[in-house]
């Protein structure tokens, strides 16, 4: 009996420890550390790697490679003593095969830093995709980070993409210069992809304004817009803890009115096929025109043209004398014919009172206009006739 209470017990023993030390241990390193709370500390702070670190170097050769377009290949064979020294630095190899089109990158023996392995892989990916090589090179920095986002697969129609890419880009440049500067990224614009260097933060704001723009979800001067408002707010220091979201200006995507397509109207399924139609030269042997001859075939046709001409030029005629042809005249009521009585009246009361007021100016220059020698020289003549008169009349 001993010895079974003893299995008992060390078996209810076996488990009662486990299950307690399994809760013992849990959240067992869960433990406020003194460098948690130490405002010294900046944790987004990236440490420049220090060859000490890491004295043995890599274990394993790591390496990628990538293709590059065709139209690369003269500016990678100018730039590429300057790529080489770039990554010799840090203890990469690069070669350049022309024959396959492709870049490789690998660790050497020298290599310390086990990160910088990916940096160069970044900066291959980056000439590839048409970045200058003085700007790719700065990859190499442990703050400079990148992102290649493809655009080509967002949308099928090819109209609507090169469309919403120059709508990315903007008059001048001018949109793609205000996205460099208010996300502090660099960013290039080609063919199929949007090559970005900068900080995450800036990548990310990036990214989201290229995907809204090519899906067309939202301008990217909406995004500037929003961005230009975060810039001033933040530096108002009383709203660093606060929300932005009722300083944000929200934008509504309006609802453009599409052209409506008009519906065929389906006609009914019939199994039959639709009946043959007559060919050119069964219209010409019905109507007889297959059996004529040359002559006969073109003296036809300019009967025709003919015909069709004197048709087309009676109808001009028709339309240039309808302008000549005067319009009806209203019919008139008697309201009408009063109107018309009245006028007439007074046009002839004025007509007489104008005549009567140039009569009198007439009178009036005439008397104005009197010479005392005209009158002088008229009395003396008539003078001269009442005597010359008087001695004619003696003498007979």
């Amino acid at each position: 009996m001993a010895e079974e209470a003893s299995i008992d017990r060390d078996g209810v023993g076996g488990e009662g420890p486990s299950t307690a030390k399994g809760k013992k241990n849990k959240g067992k390193h869960d433990k406020p550390k003194p460098w948690d709370e130490d405002p010294n500390i900046d944790r987004w702070n990236i440490e420049k790697f220090d060859p000490s670190w890491n004295e043995g170097g890599m274990l394993e050769v790591s390496s990628f490679s990538t293709l590059f377009p065709q139209y690369r290949e003269k500016y990678l064979q100018e730039v590429w003593p300057m790529v080489k020294s770039a990554l010799k630095e840090h203890g990469v190899s690069c070669e350049l095969n022309l024959v396959e089109g492709s870049m490789t990158v690998s660790t050497t023996r020298k290599t310390r830093d086990p990160y910088v392995i990916i940096k160069a892989r970044d900066l291959i990916k980056l000439l590839s995709r048409s970045v200058p090589a003085p700007q790719a090179i700065k990859i190499l920095n442990d703050e400079m980070q990148c992102d290649i986002i493809k655009i080509g697969n967002l949308i099928r129609n090819k109209e609507r993409f090169v469309k919403r890419r120059e709508r990315l880009l903007g008059p001048n440049l001018s949109t793609l210069k205000a996205i460099e500067i208010l996300t502090g990224c660099y960013v290039l614009v080609q063919g199929n992809t949007v090559s970005a260097m900068g900080s995450f933060k800036g990548l990310k704001q990036v990214r989201r304004i290229v995907e809204d723009c090519i899906q067309n979800q939202l301008h990217p001067v909406y995004h500037i817009k929003t961005l230009l408002m975060k810039r001033e707010l933040a530096k108002n220091p009383a709203l660093a803890n606060e929300n932005w979201d009722r300083f944000l200006p929200k934008f509504k995507k309006k609802n453009v009115k599409q052209r409506k397509v008009k519906a065929k109207e389906k006609k009914p399924y019939t199994p039959f096929p639709p009946p043959q139609q007559p060919s050119k030269i069964d219209l010409q042997l019905e109507s007889g025109e297959y059996f004529l001859s040359d002559k006969k075939k073109s003296a036809k046709k300019w009967q025709e043209k003919q015909e069709k001409q004197a048709e087309k030029a009676a109808e001009n005629k028709r339309k240039r004398e309808a302008a000549f042809i005067p319009p009806k005249e209203p019919s008139s009521h008697l309201t009408d014919s009063n109107k018309s009585d009245k006028n007439t009246s007074d046009l002839a009361a004025m007509t007489k009172s104008l005549k009567n007021k140039a009569k009198g100016l007439k009178k009036q220059e005439a008397h104005d206009n009197v010479r005392a020698e005209s009158y002088i020289a008229d009395a003396e003549s008539s003078r001269w006739k009442k005597k010359h008169k008087s001695s004619s009349k003696t003498e007979w």
